[in-house]
């Protein structure tokens, strides 16, 4: 069995698991799908053979895709915050993760087809809201114009930052 880090995240479906792996495999890169556990007996989330977990890697991060049934859904309490380099980053992302039934949020989070919650953020905007060396008046600026955004447009930030 390969080491596992000290701390995985393991993730509740409802029978969506590997699709749902496979999805975010196909999105960012250096990640894959690692294993298929398939259950050796029937049990309450399903058949002898039905898919129980899947293991998976996301830019580097391991997770676990567990079928769990429809006793628990995923809501905002937890998400996942994509860094991006910069707007094509952003576009992309925010693009993939809302095909197919993905939600747009604000302030740059979203809901992928499954229910999860990304924060889509650009490098940009903790330079210009956070950054050591930011102006406080245009750190302001910035934090009210993404507060108005669903995708953050960085050139927008730049903008509001500037006055």
């Amino acid at each position: 069995m390969p080491d596992m880090p000290a701390i995985t995240p393991c993730l509740w479906f409802d029978g969506q698991a590997e699709d749902a792996a496979n999805f975010y495999a196909s999105i960012f890169p250096d990640s894959r799908v690692d294993a298929v556990h398939k259950a050796a007996s029937d049990t309450p989330s399903g058949p002898k053979g039905y898919v129980i977990t899947v293991d998976f890697t996301l830019r580097g991060q391991q997770f676990v895709g567990l079928n769990g049934g429809d006793d628990f859904k995923f809501n905002e309490a937890i998400s996942f915050m994509i860094d991006c380099a910069d707007q094509a980053e952003v576009d992309r992302y925010w693009e993939a993760l809302t095909a197919g039934g993905g939600e747009p949020g604000p302030c740059g989070w979203l809901k992928d087809r499954f229910g999860l919650s990304w924060q889509v953020v650009p490098r940009r905007l903790i330079e210009l809201t956070q950054g050591t060396n930011a102006d406080p008046d245009g750190a302001e600026r910035a934090t009210q114009a993404m507060l108005r955004m669903g995708k953050i447009d960085i050139a927008e930030l730049e903008r509001a930052y500037a006055g």
